[in-house]
């Protein structure tokens, strides 16, 4: 018997049926004591570990600033919130006013970090999650 390439092998599942495919799959997964759902096993591993808090926090790539508090020194606090974002004066006063706000969503550790310490500096009290 000849061999068969990888292409070959392709254009001839090709031509198949759905249920030839499906009686093909199961019948290889028997000669070669193999399973084809190893993907679903990987997807359902991948769960409980995501449940977990402290999985959580070790895989966390995203960051959220949130403005607690604007403090006494509320004009600097939306001065700073109008540099951190794109927001014009109205919006940045408007999210001042309102919070606890994020003023920051999906932004790397090392910039979340310095967008809360120029917050603080600013008057603000605020927090990374």
């Amino acid at each position: 018997m000849a061999k068969l390439s990888k292409d070959e092998l392709i254009e001839a599942f090709k031509e198949m049926s759905l249920i030839e495919l499906s009686e093909f799959v199961k019948e290889f997964e028997e000669v070669f004591d193999v399973t084809a759902a190893a993907p679903v096993a990987v997807a359902a591993a991948g769960g409980p570990a995501a449940g977990g808090d402290a999985a959580e926090e070790a895989e966390q790539t995203e960051f959220d600033v949130i403005l607690d508090s604007a403090g006494s020194a509320k004009i600097a606090v939306i001065k700073e919130v109008r540099a951190l974002t794109s927001l014009g004066l109205k919006e940045a006063k408007a999210l001042v006013d309102e919070a606890p706000k994020a003023v920051l969503e999906g932004v790397k550790k090392d910039d979340a970090e310095a967008a809360k310490a120029k917050l603080e500096e600013a008057g603000a009290t605020a927090s990374v999650k």
